[in-house]
């Protein structure tokens, strides 16, 4: 299959799931029209405030009607207003979503050099004492939920040793000292998982025959890893790195409310705390959004890594 049929697909199945993700997302938040009435306009507002909202913002429409209507503004951009911080839905989520974005691009860093490092060092040499080691690190580190392991770090940095804030409030601006115990926190539970994947997988691949063959030429251990191990090893672990992103946009949530870090996840949970359904609406939709984007740039990488599956074939 060519790059533009394949994309196409991609493209066609994305824009499905997301049609059909926003219908579940809207019939469960507004199909009670007077429950969206007390909502938006409190619990102490009158049946006939609540009337008349309901007529001049269509609810009185049918549910189809009113569906269509949603989801043609949330395609041009019109989110509504928020109902507890009355504000634009739009001018609230996405600077929200650039911070999260930074949170966890730097997990997202801290996973791939240590995940992928520590498996790649654990495979080389299965059995030796360092391949226990990161065995051991990595079975701890998945074993501990990232709400234990904030209190954990937070409990020797902050409190005990001192030397790092126990909040990331970035009030004064971007600050890095504010950023490493987040970052820590979320990568150290994924970081353990992709090293025990990749470890697996550099295992496997250490043992076929082209390697042998390598071996028995005099080929150093680290020209094989690094020209023949290497990329046959990572084919596995790319798909869960791909994996993480969805990961990451949900487990940011635990992890910014800890830390007081104003990103999408405590945007998402004040939303939920307070019933702000429009905010709910939109968050969720630039969730779904970035795991369908996550699962097409992973079929891209694993296509580019193992040229002999075609696009679209992964099983």
């Amino acid at each position: 299959m060519s790059l533009g049929r394949f994309l196409i697909r991609k493209i066609a199945v994305a824009v499905a799931t997301m049609v059909a993700v926003s219908f579940l997302i809207f019939l469960a938040l507004e199909v009670n029209i007077e429950e969206v009435a007390v909502k938006v306009l409190g619990q102490y507002s009158t049946p006939e405030q609540r009337a008349a909202w309901l007529l001049q913002n269509g609810y009185n429409d049918p549910f189809l009607i009113r569906y269509f209507r949603w989801l043609g503004n949330f395609v041009i951009g019109d989110w509504g207003q928020s109902t507890y911080f009355r504000a634009p839905v739009m001018d609230m989520v996405l600077p929200r979503l650039g911070a999260s974005a930074i949170l966890a691009g730097g997990a997202l860093l801290v996973i791939i050099i240590f995940g992928l490092g520590l498996g790649v060092l654990a495979g080389m040499r299965p059995g030796s004492v360092l391949d226990r080691m990161i065995s051991v690190f990595s079975v701890v580190t998945t074993s501990i939920p990232d709400f234990a392991s904030a209190v954990f770090l937070s409990g020797i940095f902050v409190f005990w040793l001192g030397l790092l804030p126990g909040a990331s409030t970035m009030i004064s601006g971007f600050s890095l000292r504010e950023l490493i115990l987040p970052v820590a926190v979320l990568g150290l539970y994924s970081m353990g998982y992709l090293a025990r994947v990749t470890r697996a997988s550099m295992v496997d691949v250490m043992g076929t025959h082209y390697i042998r063959t390598a071996r028995l030429k005099g080929a150093s251990l680290s020209r094989i890893v690094l020209r023949h191990a290497l990329r046959n090893a990572l084919i596995t672990p790319v798909t869960v790195i791909m994996l993480q992103l969805p990961w990451l946009l949900s487990g940011v949530i635990v992890v910014e409310v800890f830390y007081a870090y104003k990103g999408f996840g405590t945007l998402l949970y004040d939303a939920a705390l307070n019933q702000d359904i429009y905010l709910i609406e939109a968050c969720a939709m630039i969730s779904v959004l970035v795991v369908v984007l996550s699962q097409i740039l992973s079929d891209l990488i694993y296509g580019w890594l193992n040229p002999r599956i075609e696009l679209g074939a992964k099983a």
